[in-house]
């Protein structure tokens, strides 16, 4: 699995995982997350904003399109 090594990289995996309620949706689609909301909690919780530069994108990417990869699978292939 990949793992943060570093103490940073922890700091991103943590606020990540407080960003659920964060989601930017359309009908059928995940778009991102709320870069505004997600830079300010990482503020928030001491995350460098250089960190949060570097890898929230990446995650972001991954993130969308997972979900909607998940959601055109239990929705059959459907959209809308």
């Amino acid at each position: 699995m990949n793992r943060p090594v570093t103490h940073e990289g922890w700091q991103v995996w943590d606020l990540v995982g407080r960003l659920g309620g964060q989601l930017r949706v359309l009908p059928g689609a995940v778009i991102g997350w709320d870069m505004g909301a997600a830079l300010v909690l990482g503020n928030a919780l001491g995350v460098p904003p250089l960190v949060l530069a570097e890898l929230l994108p990446v995650i972001e990417a991954v993130m969308v399109a997972k979900l909607n990869e998940q959601m055109e699978h239990s929705d059959g292939g459907k959209t809308g």
